[in-house]
């Protein structure tokens, strides 16, 4: 059995603008979509997955969100606070390094989750990961199986990878493609070189991809993201679909 990374970042500390104005009284990882915290959708797939601690990082309206962590169990929860600076995806990741250690590690964002059975994408990925050719290996998924989705294709795929892992490009403006799916593992030896300042993961990606070890699996079930709140009631509309109440 193919051994699932124990320890992941869950990036928590936008500021939510765009779900005003319920973002000005409530974080956004704690808005509720289909009755749950959009932040517990997240820990409760890595829980099903076998993953046994995340590191969360807070910034706006940080005391609420640790004190909704501080129930969690499982996974246990470490608090990055980044309540002086916003660090950004990359930043964030890079602050949280010394708790998440030198071992590959998921990355999720606290926004966007998937209906699947028990972990299953995340054991996926945890079985695709081949840290002699990636860098990084992103969890993609296909337009047509996303709802709330209003932005553009991001990567482009082998052609021959189908179901599996293959290598990932740049889309480029192209109208075919796959949607980053907000998660992936990464090796924390790609950040090496950089400092808890406000950056993003973008950077990695483009580095990752220069080296040839960006890489992608495609989504089995259906991804969901929550960016405004008009997308809630699509959001929940599916769900009641998918679950086939």
């Amino acid at each position: 059995m193919t051994d699932v990374p124990q320890k992941a970042m869950v990036l928590s500390a936008g500021l939510g603008m765009r779900m005003r104005p319920l973002t000005e009284t409530t974080p956004k990882p704690l808005i509720k979509v289909g009755g749950k915290p959009l932040i517990d959708w997240g820990l409760d797939t890595l829980q099903a997955a076998g993953v046994s601690h995340t590191v969360v990082n807070v910034h706006h309206l940080a005391e609420q969100m640790e004190a909704h962590l501080a129930q969690r169990r499982k996974p246990s929860v470490t608090i990055s606070d980044e309540r002086e600076i916003l660090l950004d995806s990359a930043g964030g990741l890079v602050k949280a390094l010394p708790e998440l250690g030198s071992d590959p590690c998921f990355i999720l964002n606290a926004d966007t989750f998937w209906l699947d059975d028990n972990g299953l994408n995340l054991r996926r990925l945890a079985e695709a990961w081949d840290p002699a050719h990636m860098d990084m290996l992103l969890l993609l998924v296909a337009p047509e199986n996303a709802t709330g989705h209003s932005g553009k294709i991001d990567f482009l795929m082998n052609e021959t990878a189908g179901e599996a892992a293959g290598a990932i490009r740049r889309a480029q403006g192209s109208a075919e493609g796959y949607i980053y799916a907000g998660s992936g593992i990464v090796n924390p030896a790609v950040f090496s070189d950089a400092s808890a300042k406000p950056h993003s993961l973008n950077i990695y990606f483009d580095r990752a991809i220069e080296a040839g070890r960006l890489y992608g699996l495609p989504l089995q079930g259906h991804w969901i993201t929550v960016g405004t709140p008009d997308a809630i009631a699509p959001a929940e509309q599916a769900i009641r679909q998918l679950r086939g109440s």
